[in-house]
């Protein structure tokens, strides 16, 4: 039996303990985000910190839906593109805003990969090559969820298992997402995988970010550095050349603070392989920190609003994009045109292609094996 003191300890604990999560302001929400036409039930999760900031996470795809963040006047906007309902992402599959995007982020040549001999097809949705895990990849299947709470996050864990054989790939692969939110402004983004079976993956997350706010004009003055001093050239097709090319001297240099806009249009040939009429960014940066999540591997500014995007991540590269191909037909949250332009985003990956690149790193997971990677977005206004 506990001693009167003990008692009395244990109750001055927990109301400390209490007091102490609500200063801190960090809270979850769960809630109903529609259904899909087969009546299956979408939910949402909605994060908090004291600060203001707030992230929605959907089951559907694993989709981060709403990014809140302060400016340098406090105010707030979010600055990730998106719908207000299921049916948009649905009636828009290629735009893949937000999503969580697997078995294999960007660009398969021919949607073709051999392991051990056996060669494996995937159904190709983009051209000749398969993207982002082909026609149903997991953006477009809904996840488990199971809310998370540490000493100084929130957050949610999503969960999916592919079967053997999903889109062309094989092994039974068993996929947890964690997105969780701290009082630094910092969403992070941890990814974990397993497979029965030799396979690939390359799993990333594909948030449109404004950081002007979402559906507020174009990119073009939004300041950007990345910290890799090579990236990987594409052919017509998209596909790497297989080449690391240094970035200097190529429109591609962004090693000092540059804006989108500054050599966007430039006349070099890989802009126009990104977006032949005007040109665009749309490639895979060598991130110089050789995977250390704590050395900063990427930062975007927003002059007018003041907010700086700081990017951390454990993968050896980052799809940088610049939404070219959005042209102002999609309406989006509260009906805000998307226009061309409108957008940049960053995708922590493997390189493209690497399962037939053998001079890429290796996206290879064999049984036994665990998948990790880890992505963090520190926000904050100057």
């Amino acid at each position: 039996m506990q001693s009167p003191l003990t008692l009395a300890s244990l109750g001055l604990s927990i109301m400390l303990a209490t007091l102490g999560a609500q200063a801190a302001g960090l809270s979850s929400e769960r809630s109903a985000f529609g259904a899909l036409p087969d009546g299956t039930t979408i939910e949402k999760y909605t994060l908090r910190n004291s600060h203001g900031m707030q992230a929605t996470i959907l089951t559907y795809g694993g989709i981060l839906q709403s990014l809140l963040v302060p400016d340098k006047h406090g105010k707030l906007a979010d600055v990730v593109l998106g719908f207000d309902d299921v049916h948009g992402y649905q009636s828009n599959p290629t735009v893949y805003f937000g999503a969580t995007i697997g078995r294999y982020g960007n660009r398969l040549a021919d949607g073709r990969f051999s392991l051990d001999g056996k060669t494996y097809q995937v159904p190709t949705n983009d051209g000749p090559n398969a993207l982002h895990g082909g026609t149903q990849g997991f953006d477009k299947h809904v996840w488990k969820a199971e809310p998370s709470k540490t000493g100084d996050s929130v957050g949610v864990t999503l969960s999916y298992v592919s079967a053997d054989g999903e889109m062309g790939f094989p092994g039974t692969m068993n996929t947890q997402v964690t997105y969780s939110l701290n009082d630094q402004n910092e969403l992070r983004i941890h990814y974990r995988a397993t497979s029965d079976k030799p396979t690939v993956l390359n799993l990333t997350n594909h948030s449109y970010f404004n950081l002007a706010g979402a559906g507020n004009g174009d990119i073009l003055k939004q300041v950007a550095t990345v910290y890799g001093a090579h990236y990987t050239p594409v052919t017509a097709k998209l596909i790497p050349t297989g080449e690391l090319a240094p970035v200097a001297g190529t429109p591609m240099d962004f090693l000092k603070p540059t804006a989108f806009g500054a050599h966007i249009k430039d006349d070099h040939p890989q802009l126009k392989f990104a977006e032949p009429k005007q040109g665009g960014f749309d490639f895979n940066w060598v991130l110089d920190n050789q995977g250390n999540v704590k050395k900063l591997a990427t930062q975007v500014s927003d002059p007018a609003s003041g907010r700086v995007l700081q990017f951390y991540t454990t993968e050896p590269g980052v799809q940088l994009y610049t939404a070219n191909f959005l042209d102002g037909s999609i309406h989006g949250k509260g009906g805000k045109v998307y226009p061309h332009w409108g957008a940049f985003t960053l995708e922590a990956q493997h390189f493209p292609d690497s399962p037939n690149q053998p001079a890429f790193p290796s996206t290879r997971l064999d049984p036994g094996k665990v998948y990790t990677q880890t992505t963090v977005l520190r926000f904050s206004a100057k």
